[in-house]
């Protein structure tokens, strides 16, 4: 019965809901913007990474290689479009 109760995915799933509530008591407590962009970004970072791992499976197929490469691809093509998006917002090109 033990090998049938996803344990894993229980806590990844309380662990989310915890950097949930992290990144929520940005929004109530009166911090300074330094510390709200880093806890913003250490929460964010930790999540997606745990969503990656835990519920999109990325560590238990053979092809892991292909699905690291696939990634570090779909990341840089979100940091050029969100630079790329800021870039010409900020100076008009």
């Amino acid at each position: 019965m033990a090998k049938l109760f996803p344990k894993a995915h229980v806590i990844g799933f309380l662990s989310s809901l915890i950097l949930t509530a992290a990144a929520f008591s940005v929004v109530t407590l009166d911090l300074s913007f330094g510390a709200e962009m880093a806890i913003l970004l250490v929460t964010a970072i930790i999540q997606a990474s745990l969503q990656l791992f835990l519920f999109m499976h990325i560590g238990e197929s053979d092809d892991r290689k292909d699905l690291y490469i696939n990634i570090a691809y779909a990341v840089f093509v979100g940091l050029v479009t969100i630079l790329g998006s800021i870039f010409v917002m900020v100076w008009g090109w």
